[in-house]
């Protein structure tokens, strides 16, 4: 059975979550957690808030594991935890976790999507120019482009 306030107050954690005040949504969402504990979802998402919070990464990425292990075949899960990997700059970790969850929910395009923004740039074409200079820019197009069409070929 749901409960009701628990659910409410999940959602009113998740809006402040999602709004960028993660002290106003861990209060909220520990609320959700302490009145429905075996949700993996509350679970997940009050280890993401102590992420962004506190900054407890080893209790986030618990919490968050404890939350897979619930549940390996929700997506959410997988890019909650991959969340709290980057904000502890851990982005190789990120990246593990999401090719994971590929396996576990392989239609899932959010866990895709993350997973292609995890990716490294590739380095500036002419190194002794700033990044945003315009041949660098350039010349990043079509190297880009050229890839395209050989990836197609």
């Amino acid at each position: 059975m749901v409960d009701l306030q628990a659910f409410q107050e999940f959602r009113s954690g998740l809006a402040f979550l999602r709004g960028g005040d993660a002290h106003k949504a861990l209060s909220h969402l520990r609320y959700a957690l302490d009145h429905d504990p075996d949700n993996p979802f509350y679970i997940s998402y009050v280890g993401v808030a102590i992420a962004a919070a506190e900054q407890k990464w080893a209790e986030a990425e618990k919490l968050c594991h404890s939350a897979m292990r619930m549940n390996r075949r929700q997506a959410q899960l997988y890019l909650n935890l991959a969340e709290v990997y980057v904000a502890a700059d851990r982005k190789q970790d990120a990246a593990d976790i999401l090719a994971r969850g590929l396996h576990y929910a392989p239609r899932d395009q959010r866990l895709q999507m993350a997973l292609d923004h995890l990716a490294m740039r590739r380095p500036a074409m002419l190194p002794f120019l700033p990044r945003q200079h315009v041949l660098n820019r350039n010349l990043g197009k079509i190297r880009h482009h050229a890839l395209q069409i050989l990836a197609a070929l």
